[in-house]
Parts: structure tokens; C-alpha cells; sequence
């Protein structure tokens, strides 16, 4: 490894930068909560970001605030601009979840001197992704959730608190699954090509983890994967 070995070095996992990546349902959410706790990570996902930034209220924040509230997409480099403010004012590694998006967000991290050290893909097929999504069911005043499969309830259809109903939403309905995860294929297949490259060019690890596992077997790839 040419370019980010610096990083790996004082001490590894202390400074890495990570990019996760992997279809709806993966469990990157888990997984993630898992490496902040073991290894100190700050977690950057692109909505916390602009929530922050947009509470803070700065000059960026208030631009942020006005595109959203016109109903627009934010552009690449304004989240750019938001990523390099938050890792410049960072003392540790970081891992991001859903940032890059595009190739462009991922060549302004280049441009912008953000190392990306490691690159994790949790890969599922397809199938498995719409029974794990299909099958949850949540509390709607809670947020307690449940699977039909993995996690029942102990009463069919209700809440163990409460003995209230739970619902299906809609996001984990299958032809919306289905649909998430061709817009997921469409976004996200270029920048996986784009980090394979500089995997191939050595300027950064590029490690798939199978999804279909249970969680302690995962963690413990992830762990060996992030310690090496």
C-alpha cells in the first residue's frame, strides 16, 4: 500500500478513514454502531451531517437549510465541503455510511486530502434482502422492531410491551425493496468500480464481507479485517 500507510501505522485502527457499503439490509447500521463502540470511530452518514451542520448555524448550514427547504437535492460539493469541515476538526478515525454517493463526492474526497484506508462492501444476495427487510415488523410508537422469522413477538401481531400492533413499513414492503435496491445497484456500482481501481492500483483495501452470516461472526471478520 502506497499512499495511506502513514495512517495505518499510529495506531491503526485509531486513524483509519472507512467507507462501508452494501445494499439495504446488509446490517451496515449494526455493523457500524459496533466499530464506533470497539474502536472509537465517528460515524458520518449524510444525513446526520446536514442536520448538524444546519443546527450549527453557519454560513454552510444556512445554505444547506435554504436547498433543502426548496426541496433539492444537495450537490456534491456542498457535502463535500460539509466532510472536510467535520474530518478537519476530527482527532480520530472516521467511518462513512452513505458518503461518497457518486464517484464525483468520492474524487472530492481524493482532491479535498481526506485517506480513504479501507473500503468494507457487505454483500447480500438479493432474495435474502427482501425476506430480512420483508419480514420486519415495528412498533410505531416505540420504534421497537421485530422479525417474523428472526425476532417474533411473543404474541403474533403485537407489541410484547404494550399488546399494541405492529406494521409492516412501507420501505419493507417488496416491491419497494425491490426498488430500493435497483436504485442502490444503478448509484453504487460505479463507485464500487471506482474503488476496485485504487484497490488494484494499491492506494487502498478493498475487502467484501458476506452479510448472510450471523452478527458475531461478521464482527469478528470486521474486526480482523480492521486490526490487520
Amino acid at each position: 500500500m502506497r499512499v495511506y500507510s502513514r495512517a495505518l501505522r499510529e495506531p491503526r485502527e485509531a486513524f483509519m478513514n472507512i467507507i462501508l457499503l452494501g445494499p439495504p439490509g446488509a446490517g451496515k447500521g449494526t455493523q457500524a454502531q459496533y466499530m464506533c463502540e470497539t474502536f472509537g470511530f465517528r460515524q458520518v452518514s449524510t444525513g446526520d451531517m446536514l442536520r448538524e451542520a444546519i443546527a450549527a448555524g453557519t454560513e454552510l448550514g444556512e445554505q444547506v437549510e435554504s436547498i433543502l427547504s426548496a426541496g433539492d437535492l444537495v450537490p456534491d460539493d456542498v457535502i463535500i465541503r460539509l466532510v472536510l469541515e467535520l474530518v478537519k476538526a476530527s482527532t480520530t478515525g472516521h467511518l462513512f455510511d452513505g458518503v461518497p454517493r457518486t464517484v464525483a463526492q468520492a474524487e472530492g474526497l481524493r482532491e479535498g486530502g481526506v485517506p480513504i484506508n479501507l473500503v468494507l462492501e457487505f454483500t447480500l444476495p438479493d432474495q435474502l434482502v427482501v425476506e430480512r427487510l420483508g419480514g420486519r415488523r415495528v412498533h410505531p410508537g416505540s420504534g421497537r422492531v421485530y422479525h417474523l422469522q428472526h425476532r417474533p413477538p411473543r404474541s403474533a401481531g403485537v407489541d410484547d410491551v404494550t399488546g399494541e400492533p405492529i406494521v409492516q413499513r412501507p420501505d419493507d414492503r417488496e416491491d419497494t425493496v425491490r426498488a430500493r435496491l435497483s436504485v442502490y445497484r444503478e448509484q453504487t456500482m460505479p463507485l464500487i468500480d471506482y474503488y476496485e481501481r485504487a484497490a488494484a492500483d494499491g492506494l487502498v483495501r478493498y475487502v467484501r464481507i458476506s452479510a448472510d452470516d450471523n452478527f458475531a461472526a461478521i464482527r469478528e471478520q470486521v474486526e480482523s479485517v480492521v486490526r490487520d
